[in-house]
């Protein structure tokens, strides 16, 4: 556990830090948060930063979003001020901590923390089968490539290997190949020097040299340019890597890890992935099964997401009932676990009942052809990932509310206003309304039931933080009442 403190070296927050010491983390120190950033964007690595409410918590969460720096932060200060919670909270803050601080509270959001990011849920007899293979792999430094449907867990895999290996005390460094625009990839791999290009401000390390000592994961690798790729199987051949703008090389120590959603054996033959750099990944391959041949696990992985969504959100925990699991587990999840966390947390927020009933999940009949392997399923099925899941399309489509599929003998449950004040996440009377307002009366809900933070309604509703705040603008722009960040 690497654990970063924001703010003044003084008093509660340095015994916080001489508390996470003892408790066996690698602590490093930053005056403010701007300091911290440049820390972070300079190689110093960290799995959690504890940041003084004093400094601008809301700007420093934003900062690391557009540095893509993926690291959990926690606010802390004096006292129990519910106002400096709420507004750390909203501002982006995973949780809050009191100061003085209190050792086992330290402890436990270390733990808490480390177990986040190594859980791994696993009864199925296909996965119990995989995690032996990777006992007996992830002590090595082998390169390993994750297969799988979009959603199967595949980043959670790879740092469940790391955590499990001789690197585990090493960064764990994850770099999405097909969210980062093509010019910019490559510094955001091997990082650039000042002046390199236009808005290269400063020296930048990249995501290899950041990695240094742990493991580098490549998601979605299939991805990356054919030019990028022979360059990144020269770093990976040579451990070295040239920032963009030098001429002098940096040596590296990383272990690789690389998932794909596609079938790289295709994509050689078509000529989209270089055949050398294929078989220099495949080492060691991994092929995750989609949840729909892990029946097994998915009553236990729903459950796992309500209580983790409820005690993340401060509401009650609800077990998931028995007709309840039923339903999940006749269900075809074609957005596999991903899918399934979606679900659970409206499910959580649409229930009415002390259980999560049956009605809470609504499951849409899926019309659609599931892809095996590929992750390729039909073009035209809704997004499990996103709003749509719920029956809703995208904004700007007038029809009317699509039902939850339901038995010919049964009725669709309705839900009455009465209800829906007793639940704010409840979208009541969907009958003969529009797509349009259904999709806002949710979002708006959502983000009412968040107290105004966006980036815990923008993972409940299965959305990027980006969208949400398009559609926020949207909804001010007509005319609505959104609440300010």
């Amino acid at each position: 556990m690497r654990l970063m403190i924001v703010g003044h070296l003084e008093g509660h927050i340095a015994e916080a830090g001489k508390i996470a010491l003892r408790r066996g983390a690698k602590v490093v120190h930053c005056e403010d948060t701007e300091e911290a950033i440049g820390a972070l964007r300079n190689g110093k690595g960290a799995d959690l930063a504890m940041v003084d409410v004093k400094q601008p918590i809301g700007a420093f969460i934003i900062n690391l979003e557009k540095e893509r720096i993926n690291v959990p932060v926690i606010a802390c200060g004096v006292g129990s001020d519910s106002t400096a919670a709420v507004k750390a909270i909203r501002d982006g803050a995973k949780e809050y901590v009191p100061l003085p601080p209190d050792a086992d509270l330290i402890a436990a959001v270390l733990e808490a923390v480390t177990e986040e990011s190594n859980t791994m849920i696993a009864s199925a007899p296909k996965m119990q089968a995989l995690l032996k293979i990777v006992e007996r792999i992830a002590p090595s430094d082998a390169t390993v490539l994750i297969r799988g449907e979009s959603g199967t867990g595949k980043e959670v895999m790879s740092n469940y290997i790391h955590k499990t290996s001789k690197r585990k005390n090493g960064p764990f460094i994850a770099i999405n190949c097909a969210a980062i625009p093509e010019n910019l990839l490559e510094s955001e791999l091997f990082g650039h020097e000042k002046g390199a290009f236009t808005g290269a401000a400063g020296r930048r390390i990249g995501k290899f040299e950041e990695a240094h000592g742990g493991t580098l994961l490549l998601d979605e690798v299939s991805e990356m340019h054919p030019q990028l790729q022979a360059k990144f199987l020269r770093a990976i051949q040579e451990k070295e890597i040239t920032r963009v703008g030098s001429n002098g090389n940096v040596k590296v120590d990383v272990r690789i890890i690389a998932t794909s959603n596609r079938n790289l054996e295709d994509s050689v033959q078509k000529g989209e992935f270089r055949e050398d750099l294929y078989f220099r990944l495949n080492v060691v391959a991994l092929d995750l099964p989609p949840l729909r041949e892990r029946v097994e696990d998915i009553v236990t992985l729903a459950q796992f997401f309500a209580d983790k969504f409820a005690e993340d959100n401060g509401v009650a925990k609800k077990r998931v009932s028995d007709d309840t699991a039923e339903k999940l587990m006749q269900y075809p999840w074609r957005g596999n676990i991903r899918e399934l966390e979606n679900t659970m947390c409206r499910g959580v927020l649409m229930s009415l009942q002390d259980e999560i009933e049956p009605e809470a999940v609504m499951l849409q009949d899926s019309g659609f052809t599931t892809g095996v392997g590929s992750g390729q399923g039909a073009s035209s099925a809704p997004d499990p990932g996103g709003v749509s899941s719920y029956g809703v399309a995208p904004s700007g489509v007038d029809q009317p509310m699509a039902q939850p599929n339901t038995p010919p003998s049964e009725e669709a449950p309705q839900v009455s206003a009465e209800d829906g004040v007793k639940n704010s996440g409840a979208v009541s009377n969907l009958v003969g309304r529009k797509i349009s307002e259904v999709e806002r009366d949710m979002i708006l809900n959502t983000l009412d039931h968040c107290l105004g933070n966006r980036t815990h309604a923008a993972k409940i509703l299965g959305i990027s933080i980006r969208t949400l705040r398009n559609k926020l603008n949207q909804y001010r722009d007509d005319g609505v009442n959104v609440p300010a960040a």
